[in-house]
């Protein structure tokens, strides 16, 4: 990979032009992909995007809704939903050349349980795969706020050419081998964080906020070593990190669809207001978790609660409800 590559971004929402500002901050040209013809035309043309307000395309940046248009990339970021990258990957793998694809969404795949890299080794075998992920709030890095974030792949001199390839004036770049911690850390954390939504939502203060931050890294923590994530990533940015920050943000969507929630929005209006991931990852979590006989009480709560089988107040009860034990 080289100075001034081309950077394709794939999904053109609020955390795909953020990444592709990045991209641009960090000296190369940027293709920003969606699939909405005319709504990437709106957004080379007036260099806004709706889903991000108040935040310019930069000038490396071209919107496009030509596929093809990401064909002389070096590298690309896989931006969509955790649920579409199925979806997005395949199309990606009818590109030519065999750029890495770089996944950015936090989640795991409902149904086949499948982390993100594994979607995109599935559907694009002949490409490498990464993780990106890590504290990071699409508002913040559009806006050239200072981050920090994971870089993970399987062959370290990828994780390492990627990081060099995005590492920029405001966001910084660790590189790492451990893609399944990575992944765990951002997939498990959005879930965790809609019961520190509920409980703020609920009014329930700030010290049942933290003990549900604390008790939700154990679980994280059990979760990721059932599957062989490193203790060091998820005492990480894309582990500890993350959930710290998803956990005490209104800005983040999976914490104030829980408010919602805890202050008695039914469900369907909840989600209606924008997408939370950790509302499609809490059952595969929770499913992959008893697979390997791992106790997650409070991510299994918020599946009952987003399945409709709990109510808040029957969630709350259940947590309350448990026994004492010594903390781990």
């Amino acid at each position: 990979m080289t100075d001034g590559a081309v950077v394709g971004v794939a999904g053109a929402g609020a955390w795909g032009m953020a990444l592709a500002n990045a991209a641009a901050n960090a000296g190369h040209d940027v293709v920003l992909w969606g699939r909405d013809g005319e709504a990437m035309r709106a957004m080379q043309a007036s260099r806004l995007n709706p889903k991000l307000p108040g935040v310019r395309l930069a000038d490396r940046v071209a919107a496009a809704g030509d596929l093809a248009a990401l064909a002389p990339a070096q590298a690309i970021l896989v931006a969509t939903p955790a649920q579409a990258t199925r979806e997005a990957a395949a199309r990606l793998a009818t590109l030519p050349g065999s750029a890495p694809l770089v996944a950015c969404a936090k989640g795991i795949e409902r149904g086949s349980h499948a982390f993100m890299t594994e979607v995109l080794r599935a559907v694009a075998p002949g490409r490498a795969a990464a993780i990106l992920s890590g504290p990071s709030f699409a508002a913040d890095v559009a806006a050239g706020l200072p981050t920090a974030v994971t870089l993970a792949a399987a062959d370290e001199a990828l994780a390492r050419a990627l990081c060099r390839l995005l590492h920029g004036p405001n966001l910084r770049l660790y590189h790492s081998t451990d893609v399944r911690g990575v992944e765990i850390g951002g997939a498990a954390k959005n879930v965790l964080a809609i019961a520190c939504g509920v409980a703020a939502g609920r009014g329930l203060g700030a010290s049942a906020v933290a003990a549900l931050t604390a008790r939700g890294f154990a679980e994280l923590r059990r979760f990721g070593e059932a599957f062989g994530a490193r203790g060091g990533t998820l005492m990480g940015l894309s582990g500890l990190g993350d959930l710290v920050l998803t956990c005490s943000s209104p800005q983040s969507r999976n914490f104030a669809f829980g408010v919602a929630l805890g202050q008695g929005l039914p469900i369907a209006e909840a989600k209606a207001r924008g997408l939370a991931e950790g509302a499609f990852t809490g059952a595969a979590l929770t499913e992959m978790a008893r697979e390997r006989g791992v106790e997650l009480p409070i991510a299994a709560c918020v599946e009952a609660l987003v399945e409709g089988r709990l109510d808040v107040a029957g969630a709350v009860g259940a947590l309350l409800g448990r026994p004492p034990k010594g903390e781990e």
